[in-house]
């Protein structure tokens, strides 16, 4: 596998999949960002969610759930700590899944070689510090997102918000299947089949590991659960594209003016207020 040190691979697909692998401007910053490392570690006391103004570099996830909370006038903690969550797998499997189907190879991911900006707007900003090649398979892809990082940010998230795993792995679940269906978009639309093969097949092969083969189902065009998921979605010649739906809810329609996801287990909005299914 032959990594370029910019990943410059990465950028025409957009900025989840994008990675820099150097500071911006002409050095480092003044004060370099946390790395991921320090965001899945414990909380401090006095710095959780809740508290008024959590600082960055003391708690940087607590802070950065509390600025999506206000970011989106967020009712309960636990809204902003499921959409916060969302949104840096989102960043991770794209970066892991690029990697894997274009180079052929994924960069050492972990957490302490990736600095995060809670304090940055969307997409998470992500800084890899060195580029070190690894395999490009899907046990290793999954270790790398799954055991590396999204297992120990549930259970950051979970230390300091109230948040249910079953919903977070399925936010893991649906973050993978939006970064799939928008890599095997870009690569038909470039004529690169192999690509979208690989996307597919890879792909199909993530959603057997045990802790996302229960977060959703995919639809056939017709609205129909495939009963051979794998198979279809490993089959580069089959043109017709597939949905997502997974069997949790990510509570964004709880922010005001919000509303169901595209994959959601609901329908529309529930006028009531229950806790949303777990998965």
């Amino acid at each position: 596998m032959d990594l370029d040190p910019d990943l410059a691979a990465l950028r025409p697909l957009g900025p989840f999949f994008a990675l820099r692998t150097r500071p911006d401007g002409t050095g480092a910053p003044a004060v370099p960002p946390p790395t991921l490392t320090r965001a899945y570690g414990a909380p401090t006391r006095r710095e959780t969610p809740g508290s008024a103004a959590p600082d960055v570099h003391g708690d940087p996830l607590a802070f950065r759930v509390r600025k999506v909370t206000r970011a989106l006038r967020a009712p309960e903690d636990r809204i902003a700590a499921s959409v916060a969550q969302q949104g840096l797998a989102a960043r991770l499997w794209s970066v892991a899944l690029g990697c894997a189907v274009l180079y052929g190879g994924i960069p050492d991911l972990a957490p302490g070689l990736l600095c995060w900006d809670p304090d940055a707007a969307a997409p998470d900003d992500l800084w890899l510090t060195e580029v070190r090649a690894r395999p490009g398979d899907a046990a290793t892809v999954a270790a790398t997102v799954l055991d590396g990082h999204l297992e120990p940010l549930s259970a950051a998230l979970r230390a300091r918000v109230p948040v249910a795993p079953g919903l977070l792995r399925g936010n893991s679940g649906s973050a993978l299947a939006g970064a799939a269906r928008q890599l095997e978009a870009w690569a038909r639309t470039h004529g690169r089949p192999g690509a979208a093969a690989r996307a597919r097949a890879l792909t199909a092969e993530l959603f057997t590991h045990p802790l996302l083969a229960d977060t959703g189902t995919f639809l056939a065009d017709t609205g129909t659960p495939l009963t051979d998921t794998g198979t279809l979605l490993a089959d580069a010649g089959t043109s017709a594209g597939t949905a997502f739906r997974r069997r949790s809810c990510c509570l964004y329609y709880r922010v005001p003016g919000g509303g169901v996801c595209g994959d959601c287990c609901f329908i529309r909005p529930p006028r009531s207020s229950p806790r949303a299914p777990s998965g």
